[in-house]
């Protein structure tokens, strides 16, 4: 594992948004663990009572068209032939303790890092985002009473403004 350095951004461009969930594919994640997706596929099918709904699902029809509109994989091909499984970030730990091997292990482990690093940055993204909309309103405040003064002054002009007979020498029509 030491001379198998995958940098965050590579582990980050693998996880999908797919159901309101955080999800990677069994393809990219039998790629990271360097073993063959059927063979990850087997160990999934023989330990299903380890992957819970919340652990891993199997995509749909509609959701494998999604992805393949979207770029996120290039065909229906490339995913092998068959629906593919995707994992939750629990389910990546769990599939890294049925694989059984020390890269499995160790992959797993960047991955859920890579997990929480993400989340962070949603969290502190949202913090910024909430005081940002707490800014609008009070500036939005603001807004609806400079626009009340620009009334006032507008009406006052109005009122104070009356048209005016001419002074002066006026030629008999």
């Amino acid at each position: 594992m030491k001379n198998h350095i995958i940098p965050n951004e590579v582990i980050l461009s693998k996880i999908y948004l797919i159901r309101n969930q955080k999800v990677m594919l069994d393809r990219d994640l039998a790629d990271l663990y360097q073993v063959e997706p059927r063979r990850l596929r087997e160990q999934v099918r023989r330990n299903m009572e380890r992957f819970p709904k919340h652990f891993m699902f199997q995509l749909d029809n509609k959701e494998i068209s999604l992805m393949v509109t979207q770029n996120a994989i290039p065909s229906k091909r490339h995913l092998g032939g068959s629906k593919p499984y995707v994992f939750t970030e629990h389910g990546v730990l769990m599939l890294a303790n049925v694989l059984k091997s020390e890269l499995a292990l160790q992959m797993s482990i960047r991955i859920i890092e890579t997990f929480v690093q993400m989340r962070e940055l949603l969290l502190n993204h949202q913090e910024l985002f909430t005081k940002m909309e707490e800014l609008e309103k009070r500036l939005g405040d603001q807004d609806e009473k400079i626009s009340q003064i620009f009334n006032y002054l507008r009406s006052f002009v109005r009122d104070q403004y009356t048209e005016r007979k001419s002074i002066g020498f006026k030629l008999p029509e």
